[in-house]
């Protein structure tokens, strides 16, 4: 599926071919909450990374987030005017980048449940609203973005 997005001033518009488009991962993670915000989770998509096309991209910031007080290696793109979240990438997964739902503009179609991760990060604040059949985590499940498509006969 082609995904078209943006970033909420125009500055940065994208695409990128999804083999993975369903929203279906919300992170609880302090790094997507703080970083992208949107109820307190974020939510990757599963992208082709050579498929990328960006116009704007003098206008792309890239924030590498401290774990455990080590650089990660997950590049964290963003708008550099008005701020917003667009994908990550991360050198060890050369061939995906993971756009960020809240930055596309494609219809994206509805999960038919949903994992809740690295729930053991969650602010107090956040409430839970999880339904019959959603997975939920303290830390990151087993299954990739691929294989719960694949479960679910739903990889395009």
């Amino acid at each position: 599926m082609l995904l078209q997005g943006s970033c909420h001033c125009g500055a940065v518009r994208f695409e990128v071919e999804s083999p993975h488009p369903y929203p279906y991962n919300l992170c609880y993670c302090s790094i997507c909450r703080k970083t992208a915000g949107g109820g307190g989770f974020a939510i990757n998509l599963g992208g082709l990374a050579e498929t990328l096309t960006v116009e704007g991209s003098a206008n792309i910031s890239i924030y590498h987030a401290r774990i455990n007080g080590e650089k990660s290696n997950a590049e964290r793109h963003f708008c550099s005017h008005c701020g917003s979240a667009l994908w990550v990438y991360d050198s060890r997964w050369p061939e995906l980048i993971h756009p960020h739902a809240s930055a596309i503009d494609s219809e994206l179609p509805k999960p038919p449940e949903r994992t809740h991760l690295m729930l053991g990060s969650k602010a107090s604040w956040v409430e839970l609203h999880a339904e019959e059949g959603d997975q939920m985590f303290d830390e990151y499940p087993d299954e990739s973005l691929a294989q719960w498509h694949d479960r679910h006969g739903l990889s395009c």
